[in-house]
C-alpha cells in the first residue's frame, strides 16, 4: 500500500532545494509589517534560548566539553521556536540567496528582507534584555547568573576581528544546515530532531551567532557593574560576526546547494525561454 505523504520519509535534498527557493521568493515578497513582527519574535526566541544557555552553564561542574554540550542542547530552544512556532531569523534567511541566484528575486528584494529582518531581530533581542534585567534574573544563584552573563559577554568582546569573523562563518553553516534539514522534515518531531544536532554542535564548539550576540552582549553590559566589557570589542564582535554569518549562510550553504541542485535546472530553463 502506498504510504501517505505525511507519513513518508524526509524530502530528498533536491526537493529541499526547490522548497528553499520557493520560500525565498515568498519571504522576499512579504509585507513590511509581517516581516518586522515575525523578526521581532525571532529575536525574542533566540534570546530565550541564549538565556537558558546562560543559566544551564552557570556553576556547572561537568567539565568544559560536557558543559558546552548541555548548553548547546539548551540553546536549541531558540531555533525550535523560530521554526516550529514561526518567525523570521536573519541567519536562516540567508538561504533565500538561492532564489536570488536563480534570478527569481532581485538584489533590492533580498537586501530589503535581510535589513528588515535584522532590524526586527535586534529589537526582539534588546526588548528581551530589558525584560530580563527588569526581572533581575542576574541575581539568581546568589548572583552567579549575572557573573556568567558578564563572563560570556567579555569573552565575546575580547575576540579578534578574524576570530569573530571565521567563527561567524562556521556558525551559520550549522544554522543554515539546521534550517535546511528542518525544511526537509515532515513532522514537528522531525523538525526538532533536525535542529537539535547542528545547533548543539555550533554552541558546544563555541561559534558566534550575530543575533544571539545581540542578547549576550547587551545583557552582559547591562549587569557589568565593574565595566570589564569593552564596548568597542562588543561592537567589533557584532559587525564581524554578522559579516561571517552572511558568508557562511549565503556562500557555503545556499551557494553550494544551488550549484549542486538548481544550477543545471535554471540553465535549462534559460535556454528554453
Amino acid at each position: 500500500m502506498e504510504q501517505e505523504p505525511y507519513l513518508s520519509d524526509a524530502y530528498p535534498p533536491q526537493e529541499i532545494a526547490r522548497k528553499v527557493e520557493r520560500l525565498g521568493v515568498a519571504k522576499a515578497h512579504d509585507d513590511t509589517i509581517t516581516l518586522l513582527v515575525l523578526a521581532i519574535l525571532a529575536g525574542a526566541f533566540i534570546s530565550l534560548g541564549s538565556l537558558l544557555f546562560t543559566v544551564t552553564v552557570t556553576e556547572s561542574s561537568l567539565g568544559f566539553g560536557p558543559t558546552r554540550l548541555l548548553g548547546g542542547v539548551s540553546f536549541c530552544l531558540g531555533l525550535v521556536l523560530v521554526v516550529v512556532a514561526g518567525a523570521e531569523l536573519f541567519t536562516g534567511n540567508n538561504l533565500i540567496a538561492m532564489a536570488w541566484a536563480s534570478r527569481l528575486i532581485g538584489t533590492r528584494e533580498i537586501m530589503r528582507n535581510w535589513l528588515l529582518v535584522y532590524v526586527g531581530n535586534v529589537i526582539g533581542c534588546l526588548g528581551t534584555v530589558l525584560l530580563v534585567v527588569w526581572a533581575d534574573i542576574a541575581s539568581l544563584g546568589a548572583g552567579s547568573i549575572g557573573e556568567m552573563a558578564v563572563h560570556i559577554a567579555r569573552v565575546k568582546a575580547d575576540l579578534t576581528l578574524s576570530e569573530a569573523f571565521t567563527r561567524g562563518i562556521l556558525c551559520n553553516v550549522f544554522v543554515c544546515l539546521a534550517v535546511w534539514l528542518a525544511i526537509g522534515a515532515r513532522s514537528v518531531t522531525d523538525k526538532i530532531l533536525a535542529i537539535f544536532f547542528p545547533i548543539t554542535a555550533f554552541v558546544a564548539i563555541g561559534l558566534e551567532h550575530s543575533i544571539a550576540n545581540w542578547f549576550f552582549l547587551p545583557f552582559g553590559l547591562a549587569v557589568d557593574a565593574s565595566d570589564t566589557i569593552s564596548i568597542i570589542g562588543a561592537s567589533r564582535n557584532i559587525i564581524a560576526v554578522t559579516a561571517g554569518n552572511l558568508v557562511g549562510g549565503t556562500l557555503l550553504v545556499a551557494g553550494v546547494y544551488w550549484v549542486a541542485y538548481l544550477r543545471a535546472e535554471r540553465m535549462r530553463n534559460d535556454r528554453q525561454s
